[in-house]
């Protein structure tokens, strides 16, 4: 899970002016290697400016489409998106982490549902993945989606959601709120958030009817739905929630609990992962537990570093951890052991942790 391997870039398609989708070239041999499930994502490694940077982008293609894509959207102060939708041509080589993620349900052909999918600006390109594969796999299922963005032109993905509109003219219903575009319904002009979900769900759908809702954009808005959904009577258990961004703590900055006290001198810690056990030291609670692997030359999964992507997640087998951040697992997941590396610190003399368990 950990390993990196090297893709061609087969074809690249511009979205919107600041938005690229960029199909890899996966050789058969490592077709197995790439198979993903629809809302999953791609983690990215390249040397960006004499740095190692590592990013996470959605795959934005169905299941059905037999090829691996993902959309980026370039960030003006990013360091990677740039260079990612500038830079990498048709023909380059680009490093890249098998599929992670789930953000997902499983899809049936004889399933009949009702989906709910929330996105924001570039949250969209997992959603447009689950909702292809859903139409595509599910002919009895229907789905709706909820799309905020600043205007028209930024709409990422706006032509082949109409496509699909004019193909499924009963099992699609489209939603776009724009935040500085005025629209001729008031309902549907302003940013999304609870409170104009709450206001388009009251007024447009049976949330009752519901059985799974998609949540994608930015850490603020996916909280204030989710919890507006909730409030309005929504089951917790079904809603999938993928975070864009987040606000990165800085090291330190959350302190243990009272109960705790950080152990004294170096931790023992061994991770396995790959089949292999690793043992390294982690330095009281200076240290997370990735930046203590790092420290020490052992390669374990990451992306983000913010407690957001879920891809340095692993299980604890012996000891216990406190993480500053966590914005990727749910309550039943931590409660089976599962931790975030970037954000664990150790709180017991010893450490053991498998990545190789499956959330």
């Amino acid at each position: 899970m950990s390993r990196f391997h090297k893709l061609t870039i087969a074809k690249r398609r511009p979205e919107t002016r600041d938005a690229v989708s960029i199909e890899l070239a996966v050789p058969p041999a490592l077709r197995d290697t790439f198979k993903f499930a629809q809302g999953q994502y791609l983690t990215l490694k390249a040397t960006v400016d004499g740095t190692e940077e590592r990013r996470s982008y959605s795959i934005s293609n169905a299941l059905q489409d037999d090829k691996l894509e993902i959309t980026v959207k370039k960030v003006s102060d990013g360091r990677f998106s740039p260079f990612a939708c500038d830079q990498l041509s048709e023909g380059c080589e680009i490093e890249v982490a098998p599929p992670a993620g789930r953000f997902s349900v499983p899809v049936s052909p004889d399933a009949e549902h009702r989906y709910l999918a929330i996105a924001a600006g570039s949250g969209i390109t997992p959603v447009f993945s689950i909702l292809r594969t859903i139409l595509l796999g599910e002919p009895k299922s229907e789905f709706t989606l909820i799309y905020g963005n600043r205007s028209t032109s930024h709409v990422i993905f706006r032509e082949a959601l109409l496509e699909l509109k004019d193909l499924y003219p009963t099992r699609l219903n489209l939603i776009f709120v724009m935040s500085r575009e005025p629209q001729d319904v008031p309902l549907f002009y302003g940013r999304i958030d609870g409170k104009k979900v709450e206001a388009i769900v009251r007024s447009q759908i049976d949330l009752a009817g519901i059985d799974n809702v998609f949540i994608c954009g930015p850490h603020a808005m996916a909280q204030d739905v989710a919890a507006t959904l909730e409030r309005l009577g929504y089951d917790r258990a079904r809603i999938k929630r993928e975070l864009f961004a987040a606000n990165r703590p800085a090291r330190g900055d959350a302190p243990l609990r009272e109960d705790r006290a950080a152990p004294s001198g170096e931790i023992a810690a061994t991770v396995k992962i790959d089949g292999q056990t690793h043992s390294f030291t982690i330095d009281k609670d200076r240290q997370t537990v990735l930046e203590a692997a790092q420290a020490q030359g052992i390669e374990l999964p990451y992306s983000c570093k913010a407690g957001v992507c879920s891809t340095c997640v692993c299980k604890v087998t012996d000891g216990e951890v406190e993480m500053d951040r966590n914005y990727a697992l749910e309550d039943y997941e931590l409660a089976r052991g599962f931790v975030l590396a970037c954000q664990s610190r150790p709180v017991s003399e010893t450490l053991a942790l498998d990545f190789d368990e499956r959330v």
